[in-house]
């Protein structure tokens, strides 16, 4: 079981850089909800939704199609990173200039005719980001980790620091002395736009510091090899998009279908905000994500394999259950994070963090069909997904508002994972502890729905009373695998 020690540690080093990562970067969200009012904060919320179906459509499943070609063959692997690379860059700069050309069109199909230039932006934020897909997933092949967070945390930290200075350095200087050259580099004007102007410039950074590495390898270009890898990452791009689309239509469709009298762009800051506080579950799915996909592709043959893949699952629910319940049980000190303009959003978080670790879940189960070359069918899974979130949120938004895009994220991740199960065990049958996971999800949700009902009446009891609860299922899932853990951790 020393490859579960490789995984735990690969994980490690990445959720080191994803978790401290993100927190940095998440902590502008805090620092947005002090600086805007909910309804300009829902501008930054709803653009940001677009980016990240775009983001999908513009990496085309090459990421995944990368590592399944490059991972098969080391001495094809030069080839195949050239050749994503080029088609990469090709589809990144072609995109570009189409979003110059039509900036003024698109800007007034997404309800924001008086701000062109932020198309102009987040398409080149989009165009770079999709670019340098490759380039972080050949560090990812090669194990090296600790340059991919470094690298990682210079776009992030450039970010925040562009953020400071435009949003409070630039005011206050201002303030203080109007005649400051400052008020060359900055207008107050463009208020909320310099969250994207900041992003702008970190990702530019980025790519300039990265050309040494994308360059590092011979420029070449197989024809056909591309076409075997489109044919292959295209059910992973259906899967992507789909994907995007159950993680973000809702902020896309708030807007629309919110009544206007109900204000629709504070109720999409509120929603926003308080999906962000479910920012450590991404974390660690991320940070899994980003171990788990190289690994599970190196170990196919491993004849240990699929007794690894099991116990991968469920240690990765145990995780999961626990970053639930430390969240929702301890949410009254979390809430602290944002301004209390937001607190109204606050009962959407437990929904949001459980429908997050489904999608971990999902993504975990997710192997069968990328291991038996059948991404087909997880095209199928996430077509049916987004049908369940665009129906769900059409129906429910209207009537409860972003209550029912939670709801909807929620059913979502749910179907998903209990489909791709079922199809999973039919191609790729693996021996899943389903039992025992079952049981730790009964005993989080028992603990949380007590923690629900329990009429407290103070802070520190109801902190008190969550802490006990936390530890309970510590306790329960120690007494549960203590034998096997032991086993794991002796095991080198």
């Amino acid at each position: 079981m020393g490859t579960v020690k490789k995984l735990a540690g690969d994980t490690a080093i990445y959720g080191m850089s994803s978790i401290v990562g993100r927190f940095l970067n998440w902590w502008l969200v805090p620092y947005y909800s002090r600086i805007f009012l909910p309804e300009q904060y829902g501008v930054v919320t709803n653009l940001y939704s677009y980016v990240a179906i775009l983001l999908v459509l513009l990496t085309y499943g090459m990421e995944t199609g990368f590592f399944r070609f490059a991972g098969q063959n080391d001495k094809e692997s030069v080839k195949v990173y050239s050749t994503s690379l080029v088609s990469l860059f090709f589809t990144s700069f072609s995109f570009v200039l189409l979003v110059f050309v039509f900036s003024a069109k698109i800007a007034g199909w997404i309800d924001y005719s008086d701000h062109p230039e932020y198309v102009k932006w987040m398409g080149i934020i989009v165009a770079i980001d999709a670019f340098t897909a490759i380039p972080f997933a050949q560090l990812r092949l090669e194990n090296k980790a600790i340059k991919f967070a470094i690298l990682k945390f210079i776009n992030i930290g450039i970010n925040i620091g562009a953020n400071l200075f435009f949003l409070s350095f630039c005011p206050w200087v201002l303030k203080n002395n109007p005649a400051s050259f400052i008020r060359f580099l900055y207008s107050p004007e463009i208020g909320v736009g310099y969250v994207f102007i900041s992003n702008l410039i970190a990702s530019v950074v980025l790519i300039l510091i990265m050309l040494p590495e994308i360059l590092r390898v011979k420029i070449q270009f197989d024809k056909s090899l591309l076409k075997q890898m489109l044919n292959y990452s295209f059910p992973v791009l259906i899967v992507g998009i789909t994907g995007m689309i159950n993680q973000n239509i809702d902020k896309i469709l708030i807007p629309k279908l919110v009544p206007a009298e109900n204000n629709p762009m504070q109720q999409l800051g509120i929603y926003g905000a308080n999906y962000k506080l479910a920012v450590l579950m991404n974390m660690f799915i991320q940070a899994f994500r980003y171990a788990f996909e190289p690994f599970f592709f190196s170990r196919k043959k491993d004849n240990e394999s699929n007794r690894v893949y099991a116990l991968v699952m469920k240690y990765f629910v145990i995780f999961g259950l626990a970053i639930f319940l430390g969240m929702t049980l301890f949410l009254d000190i979390i809430k602290l994070l944002i301004d209390p303009l937001y607190y109204d959003g606050l009962k959407v978080v437990p929904i949001i963090l459980m429908a997050n670790l489904f999608l971990g879940i999902y993504f975990t189960l997710s192997l069968w069909y990328k291991l038996t070359d059948k991404t087909i069918y997880g095209a199928y899974i996430a077509t049916l997904g987004s049908v369940i979130t665009l129906v769900l949120n059409f129906t429910l938004i209207p009537k409860i508002g972003y209550m029912g895009s939670a709801i909807a994220v929620l059913a979502c991740f749910v179907v998903m994972t209990v489909i791709s199960y079922y199809y999973g065990q039919k191609y790729f049958p693996l021996n899943y502890d389903i039992k025992k996971m079952g049981f730790y999800f009964t005993v989080a949700l028992i603990l949380f729905f007590l923690f629900c009902f329990i009429p407290f009446q103070s802070l520190f009891f109801r902190l008190f009373t969550g802490t006990v609860f936390f530890l309970i299922f510590i306790l329960v899932v120690y007494f549960g695998e203590r034998r096997e853990l032991k086993t794991l951790l002796s095991h080198k």
